[in-house]
């Protein structure tokens, strides 16, 4: 059943899902048609996107309810923190679009890339709107589906090696939240989302299950999330096309793990009531493991997508950090990280394509004097480093600002040691590649653009645009409706005056 304001959830998911089933039977030599549908979908989910923000706003609800097996209902809801996510999701998915369309030119396959690339956006959009467990379970599941072709997007044995271990990691963490909600389910029946938690009421009889439900929801969540020990899959999926790297770093994979957490702790078990069964503090102290752990691991490597790969695993542990720190100035740092983080390697990882698609620079000890030849990309790049590291005004410091006051709030002053060390590592390996690509003097003689524009203007736009909206999300977030504010209006909703 379709309630009042229904139809906009499901639009915005049929955006892209109907497109992607078009483009599945559409011939390889009609893109014309297939680039026309893939921006005219992506536009079309960007306006609907901000009729529900603004709606929402206004107090308009919007809620689609289907029934499903048993007890179970499929429920699509929008909420303030979906909003966020979708929000983030839709503006980035333009852009990684138009990034696509220019990489992939002339290449083999592309109706079935981008049939899939639109499926997985779909499954994005069903895991933000999800009004339930069981929902959230299928749209998560059908991600990890739609995502596996596009990481052995290319066919060679190192992908196709590449996309087991995704596999591997993804179906086997799918499996456990699966087992998770149905024991969940077992005490406490359907699991609808709400802001503050629903099972302090419904369930808070049975502590030790739910401290293992929490325990097994978490490290389910936490393979997508990238959360030490279970992020081995992330840096081995960087041998598919650069667009895919900025899906599943920015747009999509880790992104669906990262807002799982925020959901289970903020929406199903509550903050005050998870950090009444202990489970919080642990969580805290695996997101700090995690955030060093792989700041260090970046630190060693010269392959520019795996330094940022590390990277992610490092940065996307400041949303399930900030999640873990019981207040609200804390939940604000997390969620509106959950964006900011985003934004900036979607960024970086449009720089690293331009290069290796280019140039034929794979390496950071390849980058000598490449600013000279490639000044707006090592631009882009050098704005995302920055943010990445937590320099103002750029995004990142306003995450990071947020957690350290979030954490001296919650009496957790040792997390400023960790927010101090994280962004010491950072700079450590941010700065080099940076430095060498606008002080040194090229070791090589790089070829000569191939017109006015360094390289393709749909490669150099979406890393440029990303680069300005990671700089102004940091120097305009006091404005309205801005990532901070709307993560202002989550955070109240989560701790209400």
């Amino acid at each position: 059943m379709i309630e009042t304001g229904g139809w906009l959830p499901v639009s915005i998911l049929a955006t892209s899902g109907l497109v992607g089933i078009v483009i599945f039977f559409l011939d390889e030599p009609r893109h014309r048609t297939r680039n026309f549908l893939n921006i005219f979908a992506a536009l079309a989910k960007i306006v609907l996107v901000a009729i529900a923000i603004g709606g929402y706003v206004e107090g308009e609800e919007y809620e689609a309810r289907f029934a499903f097996v048993l007890e179970f209902d499929l429920l699509l809801r929008v909420d303030a923190v979906s909003l966020l996510f979708a929000g983030l999701s839709s503006v980035l998915w333009l852009l990684t679009t138009i990034y696509a369309i220019g990489y992939l030119e002339d290449s083999p396959h592309r109706s079935r890339f981008f049939g899939f690339f639109s499926i997985c956006v779909t499954a994005t959009m069903g895991i933000a709107f999800a009004g339930n467990l069981i929902t959230f379970v299928l749209f998560y599941e059908l991600l990890t589906i739609a995502t596996y072709p596009l990481v052995v997007h290319r066919g060679s044995e190192e992908a196709l090696a590449a996309g087991r271990t995704y596999l591997i990691y993804t179906l086997g963490g799918g499996t456990a939240l699966l087992v998770g909600v149905v024991w969940l389910h077992t005490i406490a029946g359907p699991i609808e989302f709400g802001p503050g938690g629903v099972l302090e009421q419904a369930a808070s009889g049975n502590s030790w299950e739910l401290r293992v439900i929490f325990a097994v929801l978490i490290g389910s969540l936490g393979v997508k999330a990238a959360l030490v020990p279970l992020h081995g899959w992330l840096p081995v999926a960087m041998v598919a096309p650069a667009p895919v790297s900025a899906l599943l770093h920015a747009v999509a994979v880790v992104k669906a793990g990262a807002f799982g957490i925020v959901r289970v702790v903020h929406y199903v078990y509550g903050s005050d009531f998870a950090d009444s069964l202990n489970l919080l503090l642990p969580l805290a102290i695996i997101a700090s493991i995690t955030i060093v752990f792989g700041s260090l691991r970046a630190l060693a490597q010269d392959d520019i997508k795996r330094r940022l790969a590390f990277s992610t695993v490092s940065q996307l542990s400041y949303i399930t950090l900030g999640v873990a720190i019981v207040g609200p100035i804390a939940a604000v740092g997390a969620l509106v990280h959950l964006v900011h983080q985003g934004v900036m390697k979607v960024t970086l990882f449009f720089c690293a394509g331009n290069l290796a698609e280019t140039l034929g620079i794979h390496n950071v000890s390849e980058l000598d004097g490449v600013a000279r030849r490639m000044p707006v990309t090592m631009t882009a790049f050098t704005i995302g480093g920055l943010g990445m590291i937590g320099l103002p005004p750029i995004a990142g410091f306003i995450s990071k600002w947020h957690l350290g006051l979030g954490a001296m709030e919650a009496d957790f002053a040792w997390v400023i040691v960790i927010l101090a060390t994280s962004s010491l590592l950072n700079a450590a390996y941010f700065f080099p590649p940076i430095y060498a690509a606008w002080f040194k003097t090229p070791q090589v003689e790089y070829p000569p653009a191939p017109g006015r524009l360094e390289t393709s203007w749909m490669l150099l736009v979406p890393a440029a645009a990303t680069a300005l909206m990671s700089f102004l999300a940091g120097a305009l977030a006091g404005v309205p409706y801005s990532p901070l504010d709307i993560a202002e209006l989550v955070a109240e909703v989560v701790y209400p005056p």
